[in-house]
């Protein structure tokens, strides 16, 4: 199962996924005159990233957003930047963050499970109705495909709905119970189930509660970084250093940018980013 691999590369190789939330002014101006094209310089930038961390990352997570922005040419450079990673042997997570009607999430689990924008797991939101996960279930079935579901998120927002009291509890908490017993159909030998949750490393008080709650559900964790997140509190949702992956885009991916020597040794300082966070997280996991 997709699970198990995941799982596997994770104890190879820890908790870190690379967010290639590409912006052009995330570029250099060298690679951008060298390339011209925005989906070539998009994929490059992408491409050379991922050839100098693909060896210490268990997966790779690309914000569709950031390629829409371009239009069709945006669009290709995900395309293709899905394909290197792939070709690469690596994970992938497409963040789509999709949900809507079941037959409208029918076609959105074509185009990125089966299409030209294929990912290992996708990203949805589940407030809308979990009839708007269903049709995502098949692929789930196969054991070659998984999904993280918006939980309890990072961002200052959350509060206004996903905090709701419900008959005396969260509303986040009614979405992962609900979440907890559909994943319970298709764990893997890992223990850990494909239908994985979003759960943001920003917010600590709830930290022991949700992990302890939720202990076959892996979880992909944002806000590591520039959102303020610490290897101390994303360790808190982790299970003896598995069970989650962390994100981090910004802080990896402009780290050149923090040295005056940067452009230069732009792959040394990527790859510094990637190993001063992996450690970070691990001196907190005690492993």
């Amino acid at each position: 199962m997709i699970i198990d691999r995941l799982y596997s590369e994770v104890e190879d190789k820890g908790n870190v996924c690379v967010g290639l939330d590409t912006h052009l002014s995330y570029v250099p101006n060298g690679m951008k005159e060298q390339y011209g094209d925005i989906d070539e310089i998009l994929f490059q930038f992408n491409r050379r990233i991922i050839d100098n961390v693909h060896d210490i990352v268990p997966i790779f997570k690309l914000q569709i957003a950031f390629y829409e922005a371009y239009g069709l040419k945006g669009l290709n450079a995900y395309s293709r930047t899905l394909e290197y990673i792939k070709a690469k042997d690596c994970l992938s997570i497409g963040d789509i963050k999709r949900g809507d009607i079941s037959s409208t999430a029918e076609m959105y689990a074509k185009a990125h499970f089966d299409g030209e924008f294929e990912a290992d797991f996708i990203t949805l939101n589940p407030y809308m109705g979990f009839d708007s996960i269903t049709p995502y279930l098949s692929y789930i079935e196969s054991g070659e495909k998984g999904i993280f579901v918006l939980l309890r998120t990072s961002n200052m927002g959350a509060k206004d709905i996903q905090y709701l009291d419900i008959e005396g509890e969260k509303l986040y908490y009614h979405i992962g119970d609900r979440l907890n017993e559909m994943g319970a159909q298709y764990l893997g030998d890992c223990g850990y189930s494909p239908i994985g949750a979003v759960v943001g490393g920003t917010h600590i008080d709830e930290a022991e509660e949700i992990r302890n709650r939720y202990k076959d559900m892996f979880f992909l964790i944002p806000g590591y970084g520039h959102q303020g997140g610490k290897g101390e509190d994303v360790a808190m949702y982790l299970n003896d250093g598995n069970g989650g992956i962390v994100n981090s885009s910004r802080g990896i991916i402009t780290a050149y940018k923090r040295y005056e020597d940067g452009i230069e040794n732009f792959d040394k300082y990527t790859r510094e980013a990637v190993l001063n966070m992996k450690e970070d997280i691990e001196s907190e996991t005690g492993l």
